[in-house]
């Protein structure tokens, strides 16, 4: 007898049972059948496993499409909800958009006013009145921290709507020279109108003026009053004035400005008006009055180097026009390099060895400092001309800290 298995539509098995009359089976042809009969039973068992795997995919497609349905149904409930309260895609973007282009405008207002302010000057007015504050200070003994900054900040505050005033009459008064030299600063670029730069101007000259009055320091008074003058004459075109057209009175209007402000205003005012002492001037500020002069003269002049082309469409006679780019360079080295060996003479003959060594010490590297950078200036480069105007900055912020160690 052989038993045959056959697979139903419903996957239900059914067996079969054959009796001798359905299969004969004598010597080689009953080993044959019975082979036959084996793979008749494996197909037969394939095709069942096959059956039951489709079976069940099915049911899981048909959960999925049930799901899928009913998500998609959730999903166009919310987007109908949304639609009917007006929060589509297109207003989040336009909102996005909006909220971009605000940021754009205030990171474009504040650069246009960091490049009105010119930060690096900034940097250099309160860099040097700090330490001149400091030289002014016999003993920290003698003074608290609350007075001391407090009368540091009545000096700060009205130096730094001075430097304001300095900064913008120099842009109204070199509106058409700065459109070929630095067309970056606002005025020159049409991100200010010439409207707003003169109100600007007028009231941070006026701001000063008033919180001077109010502070009733005399050296503040006469720092900015001196500030102011000397600015005035500088920068505006009047009968006897525009001493930009004169490279001697630039030079001298420079240096007494920038002296007056950096050092000298800043040290009487803490020694006389804010400790009550005499004016005693020490050691390290005369050392600082020194060096700070040269650096003074040559950040007058370097100013000039990368400005040659507008300066002479304008008709300007500087002293880079008048003996070179190349010539004036090597004499605002020679300025700088006088400055550090005055420094390191005066240092040498100090009493305190400390003070001695540290002060040869850090000019020395200083020199050596100035010449590796200025082998590395293209004379043809406008840019690089300005960035050794920008360096010799850098070199009035570090002998800043210097003098202090200057005994």
């Amino acid at each position: 007898m052989a038993v045959a298995v056959h697979v139903s539509q419903d996957g239900s098995t059914l067996e079969k049972t054959s009796t001798a009359d359905d299969v004969a089976v004598s010597g080689n042809d009953g080993s044959y059948a019975k082979r036959a009969l084996w793979c008749n039973n494996r197909n037969l068992t394939k095709e069942y496993s096959i059956r039951r795997s489709l079976q069940f995919n099915s049911k899981l497609h048909y959960k999925g499409i049930e799901r899928g349905s009913s998500t998609s149904d959730k999903f166009e409930k919310k987007y109908l909800m949304n639609a009917s309260s007006g929060e589509s895609y297109e207003s989040e973007l336009k909102s996005h958009d909006e909220s971009k282009s605000t940021l754009e405008s205030i990171r474009n207002a504040l650069n246009s006013f960091i490049q009105f302010t010119r930060l690096y000057a900034f940097v250099g007015v309160t860099l040097g009145a700090l330490s001149s504050s400091l030289l002014a200070v016999d003993t920290f003994s003698d003074v608290s921290p609350v007075l001391f900054l407090k009368g540091f900040l009545q000096y700060m505050i009205p130096v730094l709507c001075m430097h304001q005033y300095v900064m913008g009459a120099n842009q109204l008064a070199d509106v058409e020279i700065d459109k070929i030299n630095k067309p970056y600063l606002p005025l020159a670029s049409g991100d200010y109108s010439y409207t707003r730069g003169v109100i600007i101007v007028g009231l941070c000259l006026l701001s000063s003026i008033g919180l001077t009055w109010m502070v009733g320091s005399k050296p503040l008074l006469w720092t900015n009053l001196i500030t102011a003058v000397l600015t005035s004459a500088y920068a505006f075109n009047l009968p006897l004035l525009r001493w930009k057209r004169s490279t001697i009175l630039t030079v001298i209007s420079s240096t007494i400005t920038l002296l007056t402000t950096f050092n000298l205003g800043a040290f009487l005012h803490m020694k006389t008006f804010v400790l009550k002492q005499a004016a005693v001037f020490p050691r390290s500020l005369l050392l600082g009055c020194l060096v700070m002069g040269c650096f003074y003269s040559v950040i007058s002049v370097s100013k000039d180097l990368a400005d040659v082309e507008g300066d002479k469409a304008l008709g300007l006679k500087t002293l880079a026009i008048r003996l070179g780019v190349k010539k004036v360079f090597w004499l605002c080295i020679s300025l700088i390099q006088m400055a550090y060996g005055v420094a390191i003479t005066l240092g040498a003959l100090s009493p305190f060895l400390w003070s001695k060594i540290f002060t040869v010490l850090a000019h020395a590297i200083m020199i050596f400092v100035v010449w590796n950078h200025a082998s590395s200036v293209d004379l043809s480069s406008k840019d690089s001309l300005q960035a050794f105007h920008m360096f010799v900055f850098k070199l009035v912020y570090v002998e800043n800290i210097l003098v202090l160690f200057v005994r």
